[in-house]
C-alpha cells in the first residue's frame, strides 16, 4: 500500500535517513515501497530540553532515521522505556508499553507516536511542579557571602 504525503511549502521530511525539503509550493509525494519516513514537525531537535521521555523519544527518532545505529541503540531504548513505565500512572503506562512493543517490532514511527501523549503528560507534571515551587524574594546571587 502506497503512502501519500501532502507537503506544505518548505516542509521537511526524512526518507530513509535522507533529509528532503519541499519548495515554496504545496506538493504531493507518493511513496510506493517500504521506507522509513518522518515529517519534520515530528522530530525533536537535539538541543531541546532533555527530559526522560524526550530522551527516549529522541533515541527512537534516531533509530528511525539512522538504520546504521539501530542494533546498538534498541537495547538502550528498551531500558529507558522500562524505566519510564514505572514513572507514570496507568493512564500513560499503556502508551509506554505500546511504544516498547513497536520498537521491538521495528516500527519506530508508531513508537514515537505512542510516546506523544506521555511527553504531553510529562510537560504537565513539570509545569505543575514548577508552579508549586515557592519563589524566594532573594535572588541567588544575593546569597553569595551571606552568613548562615
Amino acid at each position: 500500500m502506497a503512502l501519500k504525503l501532502t507537503l506544505k511549502p518548505n516542509e521537511r521530511i526524512i526518507v530513509n535517513g535522507c533529509a528532503i525539503r519541499n519548495a515554496d509550493r504545496r506538493q504531493v509525494l507518493t511513496i510506493e515501497s517500504r521506507a522509513d519516513v518522518v515529517r519534520g514537525h515530528d522530530l525533536l531537535e537535539p538541543d531541546g530540553e532533555a527530559t526522560p521521555v524526550r530522551k527516549a523519544y529522541f533515541l527512537i527518532q534516531t533509530a528511525l532515521i539512522r538504520a546504521d545505529v539501530r542494533e546498538k541503540i534498541v537495547p538502550i531504548i528498551q531500558t529507558q522505556l522500562a524505566d519510564l513505565a514505572t514513572c507514570f500512572g496507568p493512564e500513560t503506562m499503556g502508551h509506554v508499553f505500546e511504544a516498547a512493543n513497536f520498537v521491538s517490532m521495528g516500527d519506530y514511527y508508531k513508537a514515537m507516536r505512542s510516546l506523544r501523549p506521555v511527553m504531553k503528560r510529562e510537560e504537565e507534571v513539570f509545569a505543575h511542579v514548577a508552579a508549586a515551587q515557592p519563589r524566594d524574594e532573594v535572588a541567588p546571587d544575593e546569597l553569595d557571602g551571606a552568613e548562615p
